[in-house]
């Protein structure tokens, strides 16, 4: 009920306006977003996962228009800021990434402080450049985003609510969003406490560290560790679908899932799997618990009377990343288990059957999150709609920073500002073939890249100051640099990828 005081409060306000005609009707039908965090495509039964199932999200493939093409960011602060406004992620101009990490801690004493400076350093879109909550409030939705973060790595409740939000509910940090015990959350103004949590750093999982006695004992020690986020972030999902079953609503459910392994219990599954070690059991829970809560969405759409009248999106903000390791398993720096060469991204590409990855989360693509090579920047992207949409895969190159404007395609909202990203709602709805000269740019750690829809891939490493040509059409796992071979298309996409980072192609990621 408090969040529809809310709404009602914005409504008399005239922040926003419901169109006529209560649900949403079948040319503009209510949206769920479900957002995951480094949700490699391996890592997805429907894509080969073998050690196990996905079943919920085999089905929206299996049912949708999953795109085979589909590149988001190198990493999730990139990803989330392209998403949200529609621009590709080499532009500087559009946003400024603040640091994560600001309200790790137990209390709430300088929040105040801490949102006040990134508000002052924040860098907003002109009034009449829309973020994609906008749009949606702009066609009369009502919108909502439950689990971490809002653009970038720490985000403020006041910035939430300048990108177009009418209701959140999660963390505003990236860093923090990894512990799954946090002492408080966000919800709109309110800051709520969260009894029996008191870890400051909300139990956080170990990312990189080499699993030992010690992180294995501080992942199982539950000392001030009571209420588990995931559960809350999605029973306010389910809330705020049963409150608004008759408005058109926009609900990104921005999961912190798969995310490092942090779980109460080793999913039945997954147990008695010989071929895992503790570790890769816990990691494979986190996926099996974000499937869990794609189908417990799935279910409460169905039993609300939605489904047909609700559009699905399923994607992640970057490729695979690596939360489970071990020694003698697979380790960093990422080697050659046979050789002991380190991988350099370049002469000697990281292949998860070469580093010992037993889960293969990047479906054999090279490399992995923060790389500009496919296993880093392709994503899953699946869209669902029953009766709707007819089930088929796209082979056509998309981008996150694609998902605004198809968005307003798809409620006929007109975009006063030009974005980079573009619409491809006829390619969902019609079959349409994306022109073979569209290309989209991704920037990662190793530098930038540049992807067109006829197949070909121009990435440029910073540490080496080289650039390499692939096929991706005829080579996804990006095996043959064949620059020298193709010396004019390689100077042509060059100059594209230069003209797409504002002339600075040696600074291609933003921070």
């Amino acid at each position: 009920m408090y969040k529809k005081v809310i709404i009602f409060i914005l409504l008399a306000l005239g922040m926003f306006t419901v169109r006529a005609g209560g649900a949403a009707d079948k040319k503009r039908p209510n949206v769920v977003f479900i957002y995951a965090s480094d949700l490699g495509k391996g890592l997805l039964s429907a894509y080969g996962q073998k050690h196990f199932t996905t079943p919920n999200m085999d089905a929206l493939v299996r049912d949708g228009v999953s795109f085979g093409y589909a590149f988001g960011g190198s990493a999730p602060a990139y990803a989330r800021a392209s998403l949200l406004t529609g621009y590709r992620d080499c532009d500087k101009n559009k946003w400024r990434i603040s640091r994560g990490g600001v309200y790790i801690k137990g209390d709430t004493t300088d929040i105040h402080e801490q949102e006040d400076f990134i508000n002052g350093n924040s860098i907003l879109l002109p009034e009449n450049d829309l973020y994609l909550p906008q749009v949606f409030r702009k066609a009369g939705y009502v919108t909502a985003q439950t689990g971490m973060l809002g653009l970038g790595n720490t985000s403020t409740r006041r910035l939430m609510f300048l990108y177009g939000w009418d209701y959140f509910y999660g963390d505003l940090d990236y860093m923090r969003s990894q512990g799954f015990y946090p002492a408080f959350l966000f919800e709109n103004e309110r800051i709520n406490m969260i009894e029996g949590n008191t870890r400051a750093d909300g139990g956080r999982g170990y990312v990189h560290e080499t699993e030992n006695e010690v992180t294995f004992g501080d992942r199982w020690n539950m000392d001030g560790k009571k209420v588990y986020s995931p559960d809350l972030i999605i029973e306010k999902t389910l809330e705020f679908m049963r409150e608004f079953k008759d408005m058109p609503f926009f609900l990104m459910y921005s999961a912190p899932l798969p995310g490092p392994p942090s779980v109460r219990a080793i999913h039945p599954e997954v147990a008695g799997n010989g071929e895992l070690t503790q570790i890769e059991k816990e990691y494979a829970s986190m996926v099996k618990l974000l499937d869990d809560h794609v189908g417990v969405i799935l279910s409460e759409l169905r039993s609300l009377g939605l489904e047909e009248n609700t559009m699905v999106v399923l994607a992640s903000d970057n490729g695979h990343d690596i939360c489970y390791l071990q020694e003698n398993r697979i380790e960093r720096p990422f080697r050659n288990t046979k050789t002991g060469e380190v991988f350099d991204n370049s002469y000697s590409k990281y292949y998860s059957d070469r580093a010992g990855d037993v889960f293969n989360g990047n479906m054999g693509m090279a490399g992995l999150k923060r790389s500009n090579l496919n296993g880093g920047i392709n994503i899953p992207l699946v869209f669902y709609r029953k009766g709707a949409l007819k089930p088929r895969v796209c082979e056509d190159v998309v981008s996150g920073y694609d998902i605004l404007p198809t968005m307003a395609d798809l409620l006929g909202i007109k975009l006063e500002t030009e974005k980079d990203g573009i619409s491809i709602l006829p390619a969902l709805t019609k079959g349409r073939k994306l022109p073979k000269n569209r290309l989209v740019t991704v920037s990662s750690d190793d530098g930038p890249a540049i992807i067109v829809n006829d197949g070909w891939k121009l990435r440029f490493l910073n540490n080496r100051k080289k650039y390499e040509l692939y096929n991706i059409r005829k080579d996804p796992e990006e095996k043959y640099d064949v620059i020298l071979r193709f010396p004019d298309k390689a100077e042509e996409l060059k100059a594209r990828l230069t003209e797409q980072c504002n002339g600075n192609i040696e600074n291609g990621i933003i921070y």
